[in-house]
């Protein structure tokens, strides 16, 4: 499989997700991705893994994670044609425009495999590892793949509702990261979970015997966001030449930057 299509994926009303997702700052949409598909890509995740060590990037990371239980794939778009289908599923850039507008740049996409006996990592908000405080908007977005059944038990991701409100570092609780402040992000395989950039969040622990939890996390940011990743460098010319016009602008591998994407604030454009 070089490449995934996704022809389910249109003409699918999002009405009700797109608001929640702008009032509540996440929302779970189930059934982006058929079992077969959700199991294909599982199967290129763990492919991936092995490549991505084989390059030289671990896939423990100490300062993130207690235990190598935890296993952590990054350049996934490098890494597999599949990724980039992904990356630009319609379902998550519709989902992504409704709350960043139609431009957007997109700032990672890495993958997380929770073990049976892996740990929490740092709690922490998506934009506030970006960019200081006050944040007064919504920049940013992270588009939650489920390929496993993600639960409570096996370490889903666990957040605290409200917390998209929080602008400011003063007005996170010193005992925001109490296991009564959390609540988890339960979901199906083939499932999305949508959650704001502002929403304060970590992974669960993983306590049960045998059970992977697999995510995929795409993050995208507000066009004039610098992104976490710096594509033009961490992808290789082989890799560009398989991009089409719109997912070179997404990841800002050509020279314009951050030219005309931010629109009706003056007359140059």
């Amino acid at each position: 499989m070089t490449s995934t299509k996704f022809p389910e994926a249109s003409g699918r009303d999002l009405t009700q997700y797109k608001a929640q997702l702008q009032t509540d700052g996440y929302c779970i949409i189930p059934s982006v991705l058929s079992p077969s598909q959700s199991q294909q890509t599982l199967s290129r995740l763990w492919a991936a893994a092995e490549e991505s060590r084989n390059r030289g990037s671990d896939t423990y990371i100490p300062r993130l994670d207690p235990n190598e239980s935890n296993v952590r794939v990054f350049y996934l778009l490098e890494l597999d044609q599949a990724f980039r289908d992904l990356i630009a599923h319609p379902t998550a850039v519709d989902m992504v425009q409704s709350l960043l507008g139609e431009e957007f740049l997109v700032s990672n996409f890495t993958a997380n495999i929770a073990r049976p006996g892996s740990g929490s990592m740092g709690l922490h908000s998506d934009l506030s590892l970006q960019c200081p405080d006050p944040w007064v908007g919504a920049w940013a977005v992270n588009v939650i793949w489920c390929l496993t059944d993600t639960t409570f038990s096996n370490g889903s991701t666990l957040f605290i509702p409200g917390s998209h409100k929080w602008t400011t570092r003063t007005d996170v609780p010193s005992d925001a990261d109490a296991e009564s402040m959390l609540q988890p992000l339960e979901a199906k395989a083939g499932s999305i979970i949508c959650i704001e950039g502002r929403i304060w969040h970590t992974s669960g622990k993983n306590v049960t015997r045998d059970q992977d939890r697999a995510l995929l996390f795409g993050a995208y940011n507000a066009p004039f966001l610098r992104g976490q990743v710096n594509w033009a460098a961490g992808l290789s010319e082989e890799t560009k030449g398989t991009l089409n016009p719109n997912m070179r602008d997404w990841l800002g591998v050509d020279a314009r930057g951050n030219t005309e994407r931010v629109k009706g604030v003056n007359r140059v454009y």
